[in-house]
């Protein structure tokens, strides 16, 4: 998966192809219920040009009224890969709560990787983080 860093930089939320942060995911639902779960259409709301949903009205306000706690880290990028230096889209099922940050990997290989260097990999992603977006 290793990839030089691009000169481009990526949008501050992945998003899908239609727009969608977390591929159509509840943000709230990993804090919640620990669960990767779907949101619908009828609760969305846009950040930065990503369109998030919910499964329900209460996680969308819970989300609204604050985003940040909420966020994925990194926009929802591969914190491997940005520990690296670049980024990779992830899979909203592969996840992981670090100090009551949302964590989405590019899949359980990958996790498991990340969770073995998770500090190192965090702090380095945290000072690669600005110079990707």
């Amino acid at each position: 998966m290793a990839q030089p860093k691009s000169d481009k930089p990526v949008p501050p939320i992945s998003r899908n192809a239609a727009g969608l942060a977390l591929k159509g995911y509840d943000p709230i639902a990993y804090f919640e219920v620990a669960k990767a779960m779907p949101g619908s259409p009828a609760f969305s709301h846009e950040i930065d040009g990503a369109k998030f949903l919910f499964r329900s009205e209460a996680s969308k306000t819970l989300f609204v009224a604050d985003p940040t706690k909420y966020l994925p880290r990194f926009g929802g990028y591969c914190p491997w890969a940005v520990g690296h230096n670049y980024t990779a889209p992830a899979d909203p099922e592969v996840w992981r709560i670090v100090d009551g940050k949302l964590y989405l990997n590019y899949n359980q290989g990958v996790q498991q990787k990340w969770i073995a260097e998770e500090g190192r990999l965090i702090s380095a992603g945290e000072a690669n983080w600005p110079g990707l977006h």
